[in-house]
This record gives C-alpha cells, structure tokens and sequence, in this order.
C-alpha cells in the first residue's frame, strides 16, 4: 500500500545571507538642506514584492493598482495556482464556514454560489476567475518561495532571497515594501505523536488530501475534531468500512446556521423565510435567479446576513446573557442530535465557554459518531506503528489509512529568516510572545506589512472583506511614503507596547482566553490570545479608518533628513495635471462633515 506524506523542503545551509548593517536608524547626520525642484504630490518610484496568491494576495494586487502611481509588483506564490487556502484544501466536505453571499469580495459579488456555505472547489474557481478577468497572473510568479530576507538601513531597501521551487534555482531580488500575505491557516503540521514515520498503511492530511486517495472499504482513522476534521468524518463515513475518530478534547458544534440565526432572533430572521432552500441548504435554480435578476433583493440578503454575522461578538463576552442563551441552544441541539446518550454527551459536550474554540456548524458530524461502524476513541495516542496506532493502554488499531486533521502552525513565526532591525523575527517570535501593531505592521521591522498578522480579526467573519479594508491600510501607507519622501516607516516600540498591553488586559473579557486547547492561543490550554483582534468585526474596521501617522517613526529620503523636503519646488501636481479641476475645493460644502 503506498504510503503518503509530504516531506518538507530542506534547507539550504550554504546560502549567502547579506551582513546585516546600520540595523538602526541614524537620525543625527543631516546634510545642509536644499529645495527639491519636484511639485507637492510627486510619487516616487516604489517596488513591492507581496508574498501569497491566495485571496488576500489577489485583492492586494488590485487594491494597489486602482490607488498608487510609478510602482512595479511581483507577488510569490509557493503553488502551482492561485487560490491559497482554497487551491490547497480539498478533502472531502470542505467548505466554508461563513455563507457564501458574504464569502466574496465586495468589488465581485456572485450570485451564483450554490449553496448557503461555499464548497471549497466554488470558492478556487471563484477566485481563478477574478485573477484571470482582472489580468493579475503577470504580477504573479507560481512555484517560487522567499526563503530570506534581510533589511539594508542605508538603502532602505530589503534583499530577499528567492527559490524557484520548480526548477531549484535561488536568487536575489530586492524590495522597498514587502506585503506578507501568506495566511494563517496554511502552514499545516503533522501531529506530535511519536514514530510517526513508521506507519506502512497511508498517512494523510487534510490539508493536503491526494487527489486519487481512495478510502472506501478501508479502516481509516481521523485524528482531530476541529474545523477539518468534523467536516471529514461525515463526508467519508458512509463509504468506509471502519471508522476511529480520535478526539483528545471536546469541541462545541453548531446547529445548521440558518436554524441558529432564526433561534437568536436575529437581524436575518426576517430574510431567512424568504429563500428557497433545500435540505442540504442548496440554493434552487429559482432563487439563483432571483438573485442575479433582482440586485435590490441581493444587496439586501447580502447586507442582513453581513449584520447578522458582525452581531455575533456578544456571544463571545464571558457571562454575558447572551451568551448563557445561546450556550444552553447549543447544548439542547448537540443533546438532540446524540440522542440523549449520557456518555457521548459527557464525552462530546464542552465544559468551557462557547467559543473558546473555534465554533463551526457541522452537519451529519455527531450523526455519524453514532454509527455502528464509528469507534469514538478519547485515550491518550502513545506513538505510531507499522499498523496503526497505539494506545495508552497498549493496544493497537489497526489501519489502513491515518487522515490528521490536525491542522496549521499557527505560532506567527515567519517561515524565513526575517531580518529588521531587531534581529531574526524567527527568534523574537519563538522567545517572546508574538506582537503587532494592529495585526498589520511588526516593531523593528520597517517596510514590512502582514494581512492578518498577530491579533488579526481572523475569526470574525469573512476574510474577503477583511482583507480589503487591510489592503486599502496598507496602501495608504505606502502612498504616504511615495509622495511624503519617506525612506523607510515602522511602528515605534512603544506604540507596538502600548496596542498589546491593551489587548492583554481585554482578552480575558472574552471566551477566547478561557481554559482549553485552541489554536487562538497558539495551540495551548491556557496562554495570550495571539490569534484574534480585541473586539468586534467592525471594531477592527473601525479602528483601520485613519492612519495614525504618530504611532510610526520615519526615515526620510531627503539628504537633510527634513520631514518638509516633499513640500518641493513650491507647485503641486494638483495644479499641473491637466485633467484634474484644480478648483476641487469649491464642490465640498463647509458644513459637510469631516471623513
């Protein structure tokens, strides 16, 4: 039997790192100052190198190229397509979590999803065709990998080293700006059970399921019970012949969404009676026509169930009454669906807060562990064998298949030295607990932007219109560098110091800082929440809307090192472009309100 496993790249020990100089800025060298002969508003010639393809790649790409002038970019994608997460995943029943309407890009929306919650293959084809119909594939470069990079003070540029995965080539390319979009959930690890290697049957993970792995017939074991693997078990049980789900702690599984957005009461309760849905929550030709033939109705789905979503923060509060209402709705349904079986039900219902743990609907999951073919297993795993898997009291399953749903390193250590002005942020992360300025920038390291960094708002809805409002940050940023000649721009330590003392001291507001193992905590019972932002969904929006220009330090290009040099010869480009009404300010109204 053919044995399956992904091993990983190693490294290479004789690369050339560049010396790392100047890793401070110097801010007492000034030169005498002169007028720069340049109008107000000139944009100076910037190269971004962005790191992942996957949605937060591809909106990045045309969020730059709608706002900024006199730029090149060229994004690295370590596969063999676009699509990230949605390229990667494809085992059996994976589909989003979020409903479909709200799963997309506000710039592209689809009527046509098929189902309340996207199949994954949906959701890469829906991303194939934005980046085919908006031209992106000639900023992209499948295949590659950065496997490096270092800061140059006195340049203000990074140097970056580059591997062409297809042909093993390395090489040198360099960057004013780097756009980490590399995600969250995309570096999966193999579990931490010993002698893992030793099992001759075929070991999968879900995050990198064989296309032509056929498991009917088969004693398989799933390893994990989140997100991955309560969706797994139902989609393969009805074919396989033996079934052990291994699960080390419980986990709270949801009533189908729409059932538990009309339980609450909702803003989408008044909606929801509205659609024409079939039991598997597929939409009818009828209504996907409605939708694409009424927008007035769509913008209006689309928009309640985007409230609905963004209400679902008070849940997470600790001891709040909503959140007791619904704990004891969750607890009914999932007693429901086990029959009303004590044991599974003491084995299978969480004693720790809702939401503790990332929450997911699951249907069919908690059906299937009720099956005679299904052996619910909650004793510790003491190492793999030849044939399977031993227990803690020394048997041994035996199996044909292991599928480790089992997840992502979620630790926000980058995957190649990152060399700033502190040091390696390998290191930093690794000793230290890992630490931002608002998800999107990293102290000491200049230039250097992160979609859904450390405290990002991951697990608050959508991450399409999450990265938008990102991108449309970030670019800000940039743009504040290109025309206000800006060397080099990084969040100040104290400002990074102040933004994670207030997230530590609110976390324990919230479910998420409870006691259980989650990857919100890195993979730990108890620990700092490093994975979600302190607050609502439109909190982080909120908080994104201006730039707070002195939370950053600044290097700046001019040879006097005077922030004003920009100001220039004295013209603004405003007034020199021929096609721009130089006399704007005369169509805002004095009393409108400030943006």
């Amino acid at each position: 039997m053919t044995r399956r496993k992904v091993t990983p790249i190693a490294p290479n020990h004789n690369l050339i790192r560049p010396k790392v100089t100047n890793t401070k800025p110097n801010h007492t060298e000034r030169e005498p100052y002169s007028v720069l002969e340049r109008p107000l508003g000139t944009a100076k010639h910037v190269r971004i190198v962005g790191i992942g393809a996957g949605a937060s790649g591809l909106n990045m790409i045309r969020t730059l190229g709608r706002n900024l002038k006199n730029y090149e970019h060229v994004v690295y994608e370590k596969n063999s397509k676009v699509g990230g997460t949605w390229f990667e995943n494809r085992y059996p029943g994976c589909k989003c979590d979020v409903p479909s309407h709200n799963y997309q890009f506000s710039w592209r929306p689809n009527p046509e999803w098929s189902n309340f919650f996207s199949p994954a293959q949906e959701i890469e084809q829906y991303l194939d065709r934005i980046c085919e119909e908006e031209q992106m594939m000639d900023k992209i470069k499948t295949q590659h990998k950065v496997i490096g990079a270092w800061w140059d003070e006195r340049r203000g540029l990074w140097d970056l080293n580059i591997r062409n995965l297809e042909s093993g080539e390395e090489f040198r390319d360099h960057a004013h700006f780097i756009i980490d979009a590399s995600g969250i959930l995309n570096n999966w690890k193999w579990p931490e059970i010993p002698n893992i290697d030793s099992f001759q049957g075929e070991l999968i993970h879900t995050a990198n399921w064989p296309k032509d792995f056929d498991y009917a017939n088969k004693t398989v074991a799933v390893i994990g019970n989140g997100s991955s693997g309560v969706q797994v078990v139902p989609a393969i049980h009805p074919a396989i012949k033996k079934l052990y789900h291994f699960v080390r702690t419980p986990t709270w599984v949801l009533p189908p969404r729409i059932l538990a957005m009309m339980m609450m009461d909702g803003p989408a309760k008044s909606i929801l009676g509205q659609l024409e849905l079939d039991k598997k929550e597929n939409f009818s030709d009828a209504q996907i026509e409605k939708f694409k033939t009424d927008p007035e109705l769509y913008k209006k789905f689309v928009k309640t169930i985007e409230r609905d979503i963004n209400g679902a923060f008070a849940t997470l509060l600790r001891g709040a009454p909503i959140q007791q209402f619904a704990t004891s709705k969750v607890v009914e349904w999932m007693t429901a669906c086990l029959g009303g079986d004590e044991e599974l039900c003491k084995v299978l219902i969480p004693t720790y807060p809702l939401g503790c743990r990332r929450m997911t609907p699951a249907p069919g999951y908690l059906e299937a562990l009720q099956s005679p073919s299904t052996v619910l297993i909650t004793e510790p795993i003491v190492g793999i064998v030849k044939e399977g898997i031993q227990l803690e009291s020394g048997e041994i399953i035996k199996l044909d298949a292991i599928i480790c749903a089992t997840g992502f390193d979620t630790s926000f250590t980058p995957r190649f030295p990152l060399v700033g002005r502190h040091g390696n942020v390998q290191d930093i992360f690794r000793e230290e607990v890992p630490r931002s300025y608002m998800s999107c920038a990293l102290p000491g390291v200049p230039n250097y932007f992160t979609v859904m960094g450390p405290n990002a708002p991951i697990g608050h809805g959508s991450v399409f219109t999450l990265t938008e409002h990102i991108a449309r940050y970030i670019t800000r940023a940039i743009q504040k560098c290109q025309v206000e000649g800006i060397k080099a721009m990084c969040p100040s330590d104290a400002a990074v110091a102040d933004y994670s003392e207030h997230i530590a001291n609110f976390m324990p507001r919230t479910s998420w800082a409870a006691s259980c193992s989650s990857w919100f905590k890195g993979g730990k019972v108890d620990g700092p929440v490093t994975a979600l932002h302190p607050g609502s969904r439109v909190h982080f929006f909120h908080m994104l809307e201006h730039f707070r220009g002195e939370d950053w330090e600044y290097v700046y290009d001019h040879p006097s090192a005077n922030r004003f040099g920009y100001l220039g010869n004295g013209f603004s480009t405003k007034e020199l472009d021929a096609n721009f009404d130089s006399a704007w300010y005369l169509d805002a109204s004095a009393d409108a309100p400030l943006s």
